[in-house]
């Protein structure tokens, strides 16, 4: 069974024997004071600062996943105001926490399946921008360079980057953001349970500023109290010793593939499966605007066909994912994560090319 819905998805193929080696020693019961866990957490930030090319800036904290970030970042990087791009489901609901947190939460929305593509002038009193690269809901995709002109036209505005579903394809340049995020169950092919926040110093800056101003900014999982964990490569509260354990793992397995074999085997696989959709009776891609589709997420329009490709994917032992919401039965949505081989991806290819 191949499993390509976008998460929880795919294991990547070593987990397994990660997750039985930590089992054996022992991991899941360490002590999170212990100096065995100081060194699992060291071995897994450093993996990612080198496989992410995160600079020495920016700390790298442990959450409980990636949802909990849209909460904490609310929390700790704003007083009023923040700003949000929203085309789907996720994006949206970053804004929703936003708006229940109290905050004036300004949002500029497009339609599923489009992106931002006009000019966009935003208040000098938005303290944060929040992006999302990859809208997994829609398989829509920001070009990175239009995500670093928003902190070069809003200097002043903290800019934080929901990576959930995309990296670690992208390249992104970290000193041009000011804060990512992203979770383990997509595309660094674990079970779930993990989130990943990384942060710069105006991050840090500004939370420390407004806790000194009363405001406030959350307990044991505010950035400055994770901050100052994370320098003895510890954590606040007892973590997920276990995914922390397997992520550095998994992380040491990428760099042995090397980020940028990882990079073009997913511009390859991404690539073939849209060619198929182009020439597809019965399908088509979601995403018209190419510059838009996401390498990571490939949502296909199907209709009333959906339900019938379905069943014939799942005969090969090929599950895709079903659209997100309202769109369920009328999409199909096809994760292209590192646990995914070509081999995979071809026969999906040539699978979808015998129905018809």
């Amino acid at each position: 069974m191949v499993n390509f819905t976008p998460g929880p998805s795919q294991l990547y193929f070593t987990v397994s024997d990660h997750i039985k080696r930590a089992l054996r020693d022992g991991i899941p019961s360490l002590s999170h004071r212990s100096s065995s866990f100081e060194k699992i957490s060291q071995k897994t930030t450093e993996g990612l600062r080198e496989l992410l090319s995160i600079p020495s800036s920016h700390a790298i904290l442990f959450t409980g996943s990636a949802t909990e970030v849209w909460e904490r970042s609310i929390q700790n990087l704003v007083e009023a105001e923040s700003y949000h791009f929203v085309n789907g489901a996720f994006s949206k609901r970053y804004h929703e926490i936003a708006t229940q947190l109290q905050k004036k939460a300004l949002a500029l929305e497009v339609k599923e399946g489009q992106g931002f593509t006009e000019p966009v002038v935003i208040s000098d009193s938005a303290e944060l921008i929040a992006v999302t690269h990859n809208e997994t809901s829609t398989g829509v995709s920001w070009p990175l360079e239009k995500i670093y002109a928003l902190r070069k036209s809003n200097p002043n505005a903290l800019l934080i980057v929901d990576a959930v579903s995309s990296l670690p394809y992208p390249a992104i340049d970290f000193n041009q953001v000011d804060s990512v995020f992203f979770s383990v169950q997509k595309a660094f092919g674990m079970p779930a349970g993990l989130g990943v926040w990384i942060v710069n110093e105006r991050c840090l800056a500004k939370a420390e500023a407004l806790q000194k101003k009363g405001v406030n900014i959350g307990t044991y999982h505010n950035l400055p109290t994770l901050s100052s964990f994370a320098k003895k490569h510890q954590t606040p509260e007892t973590p997920n010793v276990l995914a922390i354990y397997v992520l550095g793992h998994v992380v040491e397995d990428f760099l042995r593939r090397g980020i940028l074999t990882l990079r073009r085997e997913t511009e390859y696989k991404a690539a073939i499966l849209y060619q198929a959709l182009q020439t597809h009776p019965s399908l088509n891609a979601f995403v018209k605007d190419s510059s838009l589709q996401s390498k990571t997420v490939i949502v296909a329009e199907a209709g009333s066909k959906t339900k019938e490709i379905t069943l014939a994917l799942q005969t090969k032992g090929l599950y895709p994912g079903d659209g997100y919401g309202k769109a369920k039965e009328t999409q199909l949505r096809f994760a292209n994560f590192p646990a995914h081989s070509k081999e995979q991806f071809e026969l999906l290819v040539d699978t979808l090319e015998t129905i018809r």
